[in-house]
């Protein structure tokens, strides 16, 4: 019983590390893993390497840490040691660079010979607007730490993914990204020239400009339903940190590239940093206990991804296909064209507050135990709007759990979801929360 308390102690900092300020959480995190990512930062944005512009010294140099950190990681190398080289012609020159790659191996035997692509630019250009007398105007700016952060951990999550592949049905590709602004060059050349299975690849995970979280952590998929619903689904998880989904584009990167090609994508980013104009990278700007959480979140993320079901390029299509032939029952929320509508709103959020949360009824059993916790319910709006096969998928206490489905199975109707101009079953999942106040002394 000893030895079980101490794995939970140890254990529970890292789930538990986005609500509570742990003090073992915090010991814990100042371990290798920040060592390791500051010693990365330090090198790759330093002002020896020149900036890393496509073709030049500081590139190489760069190139050359990253393979030297790959091999010491134990994955695959794809490419030598000064990386895959190539040059695109333009219409006044020739642009020269290079990718550095390498490999992780699925243990599926029906996966393994498809792939997940993690990619990091390893330039240190960007580009972005700013406001200039109330107008927003396009500008070519070095990054603060020009992308050092989201290279840092591409490195980190080489080491854990190749740790755990046991977890791995899909392969993982690990890959720096040669003069990828402002052409997307060196993902271009990766996936039309250089790799030869580009159309195995399922789906692709971009890290950019990482490491500010208290700007905000954001994932843009370009409104991929597949991508979202993963996305969406790791929200009923506990996760140290959350990504927000944005419909805007926050850059131009190459996450283009692989769209281009019909590959699922999702970008994940803080934002630009405050010295985004600067002519030197800043590695000082950077949050390592913010970078360690995304780790956390990123490796759960691709996790998920290379175990899940492929992700389509354009889902809402074969989803409203699917329906129309009658192969599919309730379609996730998230999926319809019009979704499901509470007292006007379409907002989950709504319906708990207006309904679930106002005529909850705290179990007194409960109460007198001291018993919290999360209920998640999972129920399907029919084509008429009315709430039916409700469910408990997880649950913290079974007097939590009565209690949640029986407010939900009262609900009343709702608007139902619609694909096209058809009526459709919807179904969404939700969590219910459970929280007894402390009583004022």
């Amino acid at each position: 019983m000893r030895k079980l308390a101490l794995l939970f102690l140890l254990f529970l900092p890292f789930v538990a590390g986005a609500q509570y300020k742990n003090p073992i959480y915090a010991d814990l995190t100042r371990s290798d893993t920040e060592k390791e990512m500051k010693e990365d930062v330090s090198f790759l944005a330093s002002a020896a390497l020149e900036g890393r512009a496509a073709g030049s010294e500081g590139e190489l140099e760069a190139a050359r840490y990253m393979y030297d950190r790959f091999e010491s990681l134990g994955v695959d190398l794809m490419y030598g040691r000064d990386g895959d080289l190539f040059g695109i012609r333009r219409q006044n020159d020739t642009l020269r660079s290079r990718n550095v790659a390498a490999f992780i191996p699925g243990y599926d035997p029906k996966l393994k010979d498809k792939y997940v692509v993690l990619c990091a630019r390893l330039d240190n250009l960007g580009t972005g607007t700013v406001m200039v007398d109330g107008e927003e105007h396009l500008r070519t700016y070095y990054g603060a730490n020009g992308n050092a952060s989201g290279l840092a951990l591409l490195l980190q999550l080489a080491g854990r993914l190749s740790s755990s592949r046991i977890l791995l049905k899909r392969s993982v590709i690990l890959l720096a990204c040669g003069a990828s602004v402002p052409d997307g060059a060196g993902s271009w050349y990766f996936l039309n020239r250089s790799f030869g299975a580009a159309s195995d690849i399922d789906a692709a995970v971009e890290l950019n400009m990482l490491g500010t979280a208290s700007g905000g952590f954001y994932a843009y998929t370009a409104s991929n339903a597949d991508l979202n619903r993963v996305l969406t689904s790791m929200t009923n998880t506990l996760q140290p940190v959350q990504p927000r989904i944005v419909a805007a584009e926050p850059c131009a990167s190459d996450h283009r590239m692989f769209y281009d090609s019909k590959i699922p994508c999702v970008m994940f980013t803080t934002g630009m940093y405050p010295e985004y104009n600067t002519e030197r990278d800043t590695p000082s700007v950077l949050e390592y206990d913010s970078m360690e959480r995304e780790l956390e979140y990123l490796y759960n993320f691709v996790v998920e991804l290379c175990g899940g079901t492929k992700p389509e390029f354009d889902p809402t299509e074969s989803v409203r296909e699917q329906y129309i032939a009658g192969r599919s029952g309730a379609i996730p929320y998230y999926e319809c064209d019009s979704k499901p509508t509470f007292f006007g709103s379409s907002d989950p959020a709504v319906f708990l507050k207006r309904w679930v949360y106002a005529y909850l009824k705290y179990p007194k059993e409960a109460v007198r135990q001291g018993i919290q916790g999360r209920v998640q319910v999972d129920f399907v709006i029919d084509e008429k709007g009315r709430v039916t096969d409700v469910r408990a998928v997880r649950s913290s206490h079974p007097l939590l759990e009565e209690e949640a489905l029986r407010v939900i199975k009262a609900s009343p109707d709702w608007k139902p979801g619609r694909v096209g101009k058809t009526k459709v079953k919807s179904e969404i999942s939700l969590n219910v929360e459970f929280r007894l106040e402390k009583k004022k002394k």
